[in-house]
């Protein structure tokens, strides 16, 4: 009796565990979602640009260039008077030297040293601040230049400008150079005054 309650009751106990099963089916594994497909990219369009060119060619360049070479100019004076007192000064040893006192010869040699020396840190400070001056005029204009390539590129339809130094370059394509458009662009953009002439008497 016992085993055939048994027999019975077995079936009983699985009902629940099927019908469960049944109303709540296994969940699906969602597939993978796709990749989407790779953009596809045109072939590149590049253009040159000499920018020491450009900078130094423009007219806000070439006025400001002018100024600085007035400035060196101005230096390269000073230079040469220093030079010149100097070169008087060491004549003047040679030739009166034996003449001189000690006192006075040793006053003249110390004062020709000195001298060597003022001239050789004023070359080297003129040179520091003339290569500081001369970056600081490029970067002024190369930032502001920056405008006028884009605007330059962007009506050519280039996706890329490379500056390049015509001295490292054998042969470019005069087509793919797009310089003197940027130049002609900037001088619109950043018109120079022209220098007002002085009224005759």
């Amino acid at each position: 009796m016992i085993r055939k309650a048994a027999i019975y009751l077995a079936p009983l106990l699985a009902l629940p565990i099927l019908s469960g099963a049944a109303q709540n089916p296994p969940a699906t594994i969602p597939q993978a979602a796709q990749a989407p497909a790779p953009a596809v990219i045109g072939p590149a369009k590049i253009g040159f640009i000499n920018m020491a060119q450009a900078i130094t060619t423009c007219d806000e360049g070439k006025k400001e260039s002018g100024t600085l070479q007035q400035y060196v100019e101005k230096k390269s004076a000073e230079l040469q008077a220093k030079q010149k007192e100097l070169d008087q000064k060491r004549n003047q040893l040679e030739v009166q030297g034996s003449k001189l006192t000690e006192e006075a010869r040793t006053e003249l040699a110390e004062s020709i040293e000195a001298l060597d020396v003022d001239i050789q840190r004023f070359q080297q400070d003129t040179q520091k601040d003339i290569d500081n001056r001369r970056q600081k005029l490029q970067n002024l204009i190369g930032r502001k230049m920056q405008a006028s390539i884009e605007k330059v590129a962007k009506e050519k339809g280039l996706t890329v400008v490379q500056f390049i130094d015509a001295n490292i370059y054998g042969y470019i394509d005069p087509a793919l150079l797009i310089t003197e458009e940027v130049i002609k662009a900037y001088n619109q953009a950043y018109p120079v005054a022209a220098a007002t002439a002085p009224a005759k008497k």
